[in-house]
């Protein structure tokens, strides 16, 4: 296979000839790598989806003898990040001999378990639905892509007519059918009926290419994608206006997010009504072309036509009934126009399922939509998690632009509704689902630890990430805040947490860490109290600076915060917990300590009232008092430690040891036994505790609540 150019319009080209030199030889090696190339250009396969495979020859290491063996992706995972472990190695021999005791289309789903028959390396990865699309055909080096260019033509009401003719014959194509054994069938009759040929159009669903090494396999995919997306650029406009042209303008870039922040939390509520979901909104130019067009009430739908579109965005998306000169601060206007659409998706899911549904079909699941498009403003996803609902965003772009291709050179065709179920409600996709692990006890959850960049915040922060939560890091230095950012995500990844400048004592800048919030995860289920400051004085050297400060932070900015947080729990109406961090100071009466102690008793009390008012919401509101957390703590600055260390009579130095033996338990208190309070009260064993105190200060018996 002659290689012509290296250089490409649509897609990327990253071979590197010196790093491929240091692998030759191992196939397996070549094929991790040219994996990764082809999972890093979104424009060439989607997150998680695809598979590659290459045929060497090993050693049986029960003959001794050389014997054929697949490497192919195992089941899940993701080409760009792929390892040789995401990999499943099977006797090639093996494999192909399954066809003698294949007993036809119904009986599809057996012939996954007897893929164990056939494994080479028992420790590699479980083999997927897909390996037999590449086990029967012969060539050594096999990629299997699903890039929005082959899929628009895939898709395309004439699509293998428009094959024929672009490629002159030499892509063949197979229509539409779910993977899996008999697929794999029809690919090796594809390829006996059209010798020659170097690649296969699925219908609705991908391209299949290949090579006789890596690299050939790499060009060959590079430049029939390049091919696809080409033939699309030149045919844009021919038709006419792009999806019908602009039915609307969008609002400007400030206006949009902002109506995107204000309607995020209701939009997550009615989403919410059988399990929490985490939210995502994009307004990229894209999806803006597609909401704003006249082609939208057409288009839409009729849902999309890749499977691993349709598995993560849902039959078809909710299209709001909004204009974009709505008062989405309306909340109650906004839910009585909208409530409604979301009472008639979830009949038409259940009439969907109804219809579809074989006798041995899983229970239905979550009836509510993934994809909600504000025409105007953008899209909104919502998921179990960030990463589940920012990659159902950005697979259903990929559908928009699939669909924008189909119809520029045809007309777009999505799968049949009786198909679509097949797959959604696949018995072996099932499987998989009951595989994944329980949620853990924070999955679904959104908190806002105020002061979360160090300290007993960060701790907190920390804590909640861990049990499953979506964190706001926030803090009132820039710089403490960069680098707690770079901190969580490399140890929870890029989806877990989001960040935001927030000064207490200043409104705006809460209302923008909320707006903040709502934009990256759809709103807010935790809140944690916990900025503060500590000052130690007597009260004659108290100056009233000192005890504005100390009450402005403290108290005023507990009010602003929890009141900010609770609008958008309202909106949402799915319940919450606002927990205070206070002190035991808010209980003891101790030297030097007028007005932090004060402000922290009016922090205590503050929380009981909350408790008072908000139960009708079911929004929790608790107290943790902690006492003496030096570990990290921004407290001990400003001369804190200095007063302390005088009104006890001993050296700073000395303060550690001093509180720690002060205690019952004679035990020093750090950050993360505060973080493990909190989680107490929000962690769903204590959801019907509100209005109460848990001391976490190794035991001071002058503050024991009485």
């Amino acid at each position: 296979m002659s290689v012509q150019t290296t250089q490409f319009k649509h897609v990327s080209y990253l071979w590197d000839d010196a790093k491929a030199a240091s692998m030759a030889g191992d196939e397996v090696a070549l094929l991790v790598y040219r994996s990764n190339l082809l999972g890093a250009d979104l424009r060439l396969t989607n997150y998680g989806g695809g598979n590659t495979s290459c045929k060497a020859m090993a050693k049986d290491p029960l003959t001794g003898n050389e014997t054929e063996v697949m490497w192919v992706k195992g089941s899940g995972g993701d080409l760009g990040t792929m390892k040789r472990s995401g990999l499943a190695a099977l006797f090639v021999n093996r494999l192909r001999s399954l066809k003698n005791i294949y007993r036809g289309m119904h009986h599809e789903d057996e012939m996954v378990g007897l893929f164990n028959h056939c494994i080479y390396d028992l420790a590699s990865k479980a083999p997927s639905i897909d390996t037999p699309l590449h086990g029967f055909l012969p060539f050594k080096h096999i990629d299997h892509l699903h890039p929005d260019a082959a899929i628009a033509i895939a898709a395309a009401k004439n699509g293998q007519q428009i094959t024929k003719d672009l490629f002159g014959g030499t892509i063949g194509w197979v229509g539409w059918q779910k993977p899996g054994f008999d697929l794999g069938l029809q690919l090796k009759q594809c390829l006996d009926e059209n010798p020659g040929i170097r690649g296969i159009m699925l219908g609705s669903h991908g391209l299949f290419t290949w090579g006789d090494t890596a690299y050939e396999s790499y060009m060959n995919t590079l430049e029939v994608i390049e091919t696809c997306a080409q033939y699309l650029e030149d045919n844009y406009g021919k038709k006419g206006p792009i999806f019908g042209g602009e039915k609307l303008a969008s609002l400007p870039k400030e206006e949009r997010l902002k109506k995107a922040a204000a309607i995020a939390p209701i939009l997550r509520g009615l989403c919410s009504s059988q399990t929490k979901m985490i939210g995502h909104f994009t307004d990229d130019d894209r999806v803006l072309q597609f909401i704003n067009s006249n082609d939208l009430g057409r288009l839409a739908p009729m849902g999309t036509s890749c499977p691993d579109h349709f598995l993560r965005t849902k039959i078809s998306p909710l299209v709001l009934n909004l204009s974009t000169d709505e008062n989405v601060d309306d909340t109650a206007a906004i839910k009585e126009k909208i409530a409604p659409l979301f009472e008639a998706y979830r009949l038409m899911y259940a009439e969907y399922y109804n219809t579809c549904k074989h006798p041995n079909s899983p229970a239905i699941r979550d009836a509510n939509p993934v994809i909600i498009l504000y025409p105007g403003v953008g899209m909104f996803s919502f998921a179990k998690d960030k990463q589940t609902t920012r990659v159902a965003s950005e697979f259903y772009i990929n559908a928009i632009n699939v669909m924008r291709g189909s119809e520029a050179v045809s007309e777009y065709t999505s799968l049949p509704r009786q198909e679509a179920f097949n797959i959604e409600y696949w018995l072996l996709e099932e499987a998989k689902l009951q595989r994944m692990p329980k949620p853990k006890a924070l999955s679904g959850r959104i908190a806002l630890v105020t002061g979360s960049a160090g300290g007993i915040g960060k701790a907190i922060a920390k804590k909640f990430a861990e049990e499953g939560a979506c964190v706001i890091i926030n803090d009132i230095n820039e710089e403490r805040l960069q680098n707690a950012m770079k901190e969580f995500e490399q140890q929870f990844g890029k989806d877990v947490a989001a960040s935001a400048l927030l000064d207490v004592t200043d409104n705006a800048t809460i209302e923008k860490a909320f707006a903040a919030t709502a934009l990256a995860f759809g709103g807010v289920d935790i809140i944690v109290n916990n900025a503060g400051i500590s000052i130690s004085k007597s009260i004659t050297n108290h100056s009233i600076e000192d005890w504005d400060k100390l009450y402005d932070i403290l108290v005023k900015g507990q009010f602003l915060v929890s009141k900010a947080g609770v609008e958008i729990m309202r909106k949402q109406n799915i319940g919450g917990d606002i927990v205070n961090i206070v002190s035991k100071n808010s209980i003891v009466a101790g030297p030097n300590n007028a007005g932090y102690g004060s402000a922290k008793a009016a922090q205590a009390h503050l929380t009981r009232l909350l408790a008072a008012e908000l139960g009708g919401d079911k929004i929790r509101v608790n107290t943790v008092n902690p006492d003496a957390v030096i570990s990290d703590s921004n407290i001990w600055a400003g001369g804190w430690a200095e007063g302390r260390a005088k009104a006890y009579g001993i050296t700073i130095e000395e303060l550690p040891a001093y509180y720690a033996k002060r205690t019952l338990l004679n035990e020093a208190i750090l950050p993360e036994d505060i973080a493990n309070a909190c989680f107490v009260f929000v962690g769903g064993l204590l959801k019907k505790s509100t209005g109460n105190s848990i001391n976490v200060d190794g035991g001071v018996a002058a503050g024991f609540l009485r």
